[in-house]
């Protein structure tokens, strides 16, 4: 996978994980757990997609 891609995963995961964040420090009566799980969901994909390609990536 080209660099950019992986740039552009990174950051896009970075957003994602930022909204879990968010919608895990409301109180536990306001979360919407649809959100939460989707968000969490795309959220370890996008970590997992990204992991594997830098472990790709190391040179052996």
């Amino acid at each position: 996978m080209s660099k950019d891609v992986i740039a552009i995963v990174a950051i896009i995961s970075f957003v994602i994980w930022i909204a879990v964040s968010r919608e895990a420090a409301k109180p536990s009566k306001e979360i919407n757990w649809r959100k939460m799980i989707t968000l969490l969901s795309a959220g370890t994909l996008s970590a997992l997609v990204i992991t594997i390609s830098l472990y790709q990536s190391l040179p052996f």
